[in-house]
């Protein structure tokens, strides 16, 4: 079996449009092509859990160090992805899973009792509070709702 030509050939580079550290979080994203606040949140909660903050760590900086640094792209030829931000409509205490459920297209409840589910039955409720915390810094507000006024028609 032979590579065909016709498809362009994906990368997995580091991102240096969107990096906070070295952009790994961000090439993984794009890799992915999922909104890189998701990336960084998971990045962020699997390398919390306990006995893997040394190895998230490592991971990091091994991409960091594998990884090539994308080159220079223009944004004009790229479709607009949805963003995972943190809801401003349907939030209980920050809006982190009010988010996550609008990036996913599904009800919040069902996040939300996921979330509290996982917690409890992993017995880390502990945690499933540190991971909604991180996610609450790494998730950007969703932008304000701003108001128009109508044209007058005098």
């Amino acid at each position: 079996m032979s590579y065909d030509d016709t498809y362009p050939r994906r990368r997995f580079t580091r991102s240096k449009d969107r990096a906070v550290v070295a952009g790994v979080c961000a090439g993984l994203a794009d890799y992915l092509n999922t909104d890189v606040a998701l990336v960084r949140a998971a990045w962020v909660v699997l390398s919390i859990w306990p006995g893997a903050v040394v190895l998230g760590v490592v991971a990091y900086l091994a991409a960091w160090l594998l990884m090539p640094r994308a080159e220079a792209v223009d944004g004009a030829s790229a479709a607009p992805q949805p963003r995972l931000l943190r809801s401003r409509t349907d939030r209980r205490i920050a809006g982190v899973c009010g988010g996550l459920a609008e990036y996913f297209d599904v009800d919040p409840t069902i996040v939300r009792v996921t979330w509290v589910i996982l917690s409890i039955v992993a017995g880390a409720v502990v945690f499933g509070v540190v991971a909604y915390l991180i996610a609450w810094l790494i998730i950007p507000p969703a932008p304000a709702a701003t108001l128009q006024a109508s044209p007058s028609t005098t």
